[in-house]
């Protein structure tokens, strides 16, 4: 039981609210958020959109035109823009099941509960210490066996509560939750950026399946053109039209095309296997979902952030401007540590030889103490801690502006990639149209004997150079587009589909 007298508790109380009223002030520098880099664009000249050239327009019966526009917002869901609903269920599969981000939230709760316990330094803890203790009095061997011996044995039943306090006068424990909260920004843009790592790596991985699906089916076409043109061949030989060389220099021309088709297909297969571990499951549970360009729409408007938007949009951006304010409050703490602190220990109860006793206003007790400390010699130690986190805030800084000129540099390489994808897009399918249409030709002049089989031949090669180039420059258009949707912060301030677990709540409310 805690029994306080009256006055001496309006002095505890008093001497805490004082003590409370010089927490007022926290040393060290206030963090003040940076500025956006005062540029209106991300390329040297005007934007210019991505046009193909000649306007020419693609097997796939689409434009290779896109255009870009200025200050549009990018969607949450920004891959749903390629019209692929296979794609769509996979990113969702891969949000739903993958565990790095599983890891990412665990981190972020981590981050939260610590702020929470640091919380509690800027308060009061009130600790219950009951005690019940048998004596034996001194003396006992030096009477007599007459007396009654039982008198010098005694119980001391003493239940009391310790309230201690730590008044933060210079701001130390302020400047740490300030830091802890930090943290836990950056691990909630962490958790961001793995969010939008795990989708971007989904789409560029589907894309990529679909440029192999397309590289072996070029392979597979130009493999069986060349098997028909073989078999004329050794129908002329065994007619005596032509010589046994020609036979041999096809057989050579199909065995290298030949060759081309099992790394392709190796490629495929490791492809497939890395879908799955996306989507979190076993290469033995592999997913369902298939790919090629066909079933992929390329986007043709694309929206482009104002440069003055982009660092609040880039999840490592906020994440090493958090470490900046987390920098800057560790020099705080460092400071604060150089200076007098401050601790009160109240302890009140009563002690009583019985239980019955111990509520009487005698058995009563009441003590209260103030401390404080202030280093006076270290060897320079706390000042060294001190010019460490200062030096860590530069670093920090550094770091934050070179994070900056990345996200910068990655929307610009972007914007500069799908201006030249539209035209080697365009240029690459013309190529397909113009080779499929000269080999047509040339066999029909090889059948009349007008050409030489070289020159089949080389028709040949170069219309499988023109399908594989077309398909690996499709691909990459597909996947710059995709780069620049994540380039921009990939819309997660719009996300509907999953967002971060709240922070939970604290059970006391005046924390």
């Amino acid at each position: 039981m805690v029994s306080f007298a009256p006055r001496r508790c309006g002095r505890a109380t008093a001497w805490l609210a004082a003590s409370l009223g010089l927490s007022a002030c926290a040393v060290g520098p206030n963090y003040v958020p940076p500025e956006a880099p005062p540029v209106g664009r991300y390329t040297k000249e005007p934007l210019q959109n991505p046009s193909a050239a000649d306007k020419i327009r693609t097997r796939q019966g689409g434009s290779a035109d896109q255009s870009f526009v200025s200050g549009a917002d990018i969607p949450g869901q920004w891959w749903t823009l390629f019209h692929a609903k296979a794609l769509n269920r996979l990113v969702e599969q891969a949000l739903a099941n993958n565990p790095t981000l599983e890891a990412a939230q665990a981190s972020l709760r981590v981050a939260q509960q610590n702020v929470l316990a640091q919380k509690g330094t800027l308060y009061p803890s009130l600790t219950a210490t009951p005690q019940i203790q048998g004596a034996l009095a001194p003396g006992l061997d030096l009477q007599s066996p007459l007396n009654n011996q039982n008198q010098y044995l005694y119980s001391l039943s003493t239940p009391q509560a310790v309230v201690s306090y730590n008044p933060d006068v210079f701001g130390g424990n302020r400047r740490q939750i300030e830091s802890l909260e930090a943290t836990t920004e950056n691990q909630r843009f962490q958790l961001e950026a793995a969010y939008l790592s795990l989708t971007a790596n989904v789409v560029a991985a589907a894309i990529q399946e679909a440029s192999l699906r397309a590289q072996i089916d070029a392979t597979r076409k130009v493999i069986q053109a060349q098997t028909e043109v073989l078999q004329l061949y050794n129908k002329q030989l065994s007619l005596g039209q032509i010589a046994g060389a020609d036979v041999v220099q096809q057989q050579a021309a199909l065995a290298l095309s030949q060759q081309l088709l099992p790394p392709l297909e190796k490629a495929l297969a490791q492809q497939r296997n890395l879908l799955t571990a996306l989507a979190g499951r076993l290469p033995s549970d592999e997913v369902s979902e298939t790919f090629d360009l066909a079933a992929l729409r390329l986007p043709t408007r694309l929206p482009v952030s104002l440069p003055s938007r982009l660092v609040q949009q880039r999840p490592d951006v906020k994440a090493a401007e958090a470490l900046v304010q987390q920098a800057s409050a560790n020099v705080g703490v460092a400071v604060a540590n150089r200076l007098p602190q401050f601790s009160l220990t109240a302890t009140g109860g009563a002690s009583a030889t019985r239980i019955a006793q111990v509520t009487s206003p005698g058995a009563a007790f009441f003590t209260i103490i103030g401390q404080a400390t202030a280093p006076i010699f270290d060897a320079g130690t706390l000042f060294r801690r001190q010019r460490a986190a200062e030096e860590t805030l530069t670093e920090a800084q550094a770091q934050y502006k070179a994070t900056v000129i990345t996200a910068f540099q990655n929307v610009a390489d972007a914007l500069r990639a799908l201006q030249a994808d539209a035209k080697a897009v365009a240029a690459a399918d013309a190529a397909v149209s113009a080779t499929n249409q000269s080999l047509a030709l040339i066999r029909k002049q090889y059948t009349a004997g007008a050409i030489t089989s070289s020159q089949v031949l080389i028709a040949q090669q170069g219309y499988l150079s023109a399908l594989v180039t077309s398909a690996a420059a499709r691909a990459t258009q597909y996947a710059d587009t995709a780069a620049l949707f994540v380039a921009l912060g990939g819309g997660w301030w719009n996300r509907a589909d999953v967002a971060p677990p709240p922070p939970e709540k604290d059970p006391l409310k005046i924390l």
